[in-house]
């Protein structure tokens, strides 16, 4: 699976922190050229950094994948840079916490722009790309919340990750004649940099309800979505991956107790 990888163009939006940095580093040790891609040049640059300081080839654009206009001049900038595209995962994504009955339209609209809208304009822009290339991989970072479980305060983020497995089915039709797989990974709770902020009980609580007993790494999924991303995964498209460490298993914390 490494070698396939190799010399291979992949795009990460929301690539400079947590998930989508872990994603870029992985795929970055298979021998990927990387454009990372976010909202913020910081971050970006220290993304980008941290790639080629360990040996990878690293490029960034700054952008926001829910604009049209900004989605295809990441493409077109990728393409300069490279030579083409052969990988996207599609990763970009909020999760702004907020209860129904205090959330506002335009609330509800920004999460739908950011995690489903720019999964389907991602793709729609790099259709041109593989089929030039004569193949393709495309990758989109879905969650747990939605397709199969909820929280409150998520109902805004759960349905755009559900939505996204709903584009997901019919686009991997779409896609087959361009030669081009499109799956799915479905994160549980992974440790990124905010989630220190929730509190040492939270995430001692968090990490009791997982059968593994720990939270999981951003590399975790970094390396489920390297596996859709290569020559391997050729004959899986429209198909999800859990990589939850078992939490969507148990009943309750108290079928944990047995354990």
């Amino acid at each position: 699976m490494r070698s396939s990888i190799t010399g291979k163009v992949a795009i990460v939006t929301g690539g400079s922190k947590g998930i989508g940095k872990g994603i870029a580093q992985v795929l970055a040790e298979h021998g990927a050229r990387l454009m990372v891609v976010a909202r913020g040049r910081e971050a970006a640059e220290q993304a980008v950094g941290e790639i080629r300081d360990a040996g990878g080839a690293a490029e960034l654009y700054l952008g926001d994948m829910a604009d049209w206009d900004d989605v295809r001049a990441m493409v077109e900038a990728t393409v300069a840079a490279y030579g083409g595209v052969d990988i996207l995962c599609a990763n970009a994504g909020v999760f702004p916490a907020k209860k129904i009955i205090d959330m506002e339209p335009e609330d509800w609209d920004a999460v739908m722009a950011t995690n489903l809208r720019s999964a389907f304009l991602c793709v729609k822009a790099c259709i041109p790309a593989f089929e030039t290339a004569g193949r393709g991989r495309v990758v989109l970072t879905s969650s747990i919340t939605g397709p199969v479980t909820g929280f409150p305060g998520w109902s805004h983020y759960g349905a755009s990750k559900a939505g996204q497995l709903g584009f997901l089915r019919t686009a991997a039709m779409e896609l087959a004649r361009y030669n081009t797989t499109i799956n799915a990974v479905l994160p549980g709770n992974i440790v990124t940099e905010g989630l220190g902020d929730l509190g040492a009980d939270y995430l001692a609580t968090m990490a009791a309800s997982i059968p593994l007993g720990r939270l999981g790494s951003v590399s975790d999924i970094g390396h489920a979505a390297a596996f859709f991303a290569s020559d391997e995964a050729g004959y899986v498209t429209g198909q999800t991956l859990i990589v939850d460490g078992g939490q969507v298993l148990p009943e309750s914390l108290e079928a944990m107790a047995g354990i």
